[in-house]
């Protein structure tokens, strides 16, 4: 029997869960709401590996949004340097400190609006701090879950914020956040952009695109 689209998006969270675990993982090392909001930003077009080996010494040197906020820029530079567009991130992680000091009392905000006003802060960075700190329904749209959504046929859209929007039609809010740390593993370990290797997903039964059935 065919399954619906309903049907089958269950069978895919249901596996997911089996498979993964439904605990949240953040790959990016942090202490503090602060520190998970800088890693992120600098995670923008770098790997997570990268990002925690530089997010160490920053973190060291600079512990809080207070001492971030009245760093020397060039001195930030020296310290995220190779890490992608350097220069552009040391100046919005300054200016995003600046204004969590300055309007937030020190703290990072809560809402999707206040989140996206800090330097640097798009739709996925707000929604990752939204889903993994307030335990806000959130979906994070990254470059796994753009790809292995249309290739589940969960959404045709490839603009992110119109994959947030539609894959927020589709899966049922518990499931935000967690689908995304999960669609995350699957992207790394089976689902790769490359070579996807459909013989070992455990998901090909549900999958249009699988090229193995």
């Amino acid at each position: 029997m065919k399954l619906t689209k309903k049907q089958r998006i269950e069978k895919v969270l249901s596996l997911l869960d089996e498979y993964y675990g439904t605990e949240k993982i953040c790959y990016l090392n942090h202490e503090s709401p602060w520190q998970l909001l800088i890693a992120v930003i600098l995670s923008a077009q770098c790997t997570d590996a990268r990002v925690n080996i530089v997010t160490g010494p920053l973190f060291d040197r600079y512990p809080d949004a207070a001492a971030l906020a009245d760093a020397d820029i060039g001195d930030v530079e020296e310290l995220i340097h190779s890490v992608g567009f350097y220069k552009n991130k040391a100046r919005n992680i300054v200016l995003a400190s600046r204004k969590i000091v300055q309007e937030f009392g020190g703290e990072v905000p809560d809402t999707l609006e206040e989140l996206t006003s800090l330097a640097g802060v798009g739709r996925k960075t707000a929604n990752v701090i939204l889903g993994n700190i307030y335990d806000e329904p959130s979906i994070v749209v990254d470059t796994h879950v753009k790809r292995i959504s249309n290739k589940l046929g969960f959404t045709k859209e490839t603009d992110p914020e119109k994959v947030e929007y539609a894959l927020m039609k589709v899966l049922p809010k518990d499931h935000w956040i967690m689908y995304n740390i999960q669609i995350i593993t699957l992207g790394r370990q089976i689902c790769t952009a490359r070579s996807p290797k459909c013989g070992e997903c455990f998901l090909r039964d549900y999958c249009p695109s699988c090229e193995v059935k």
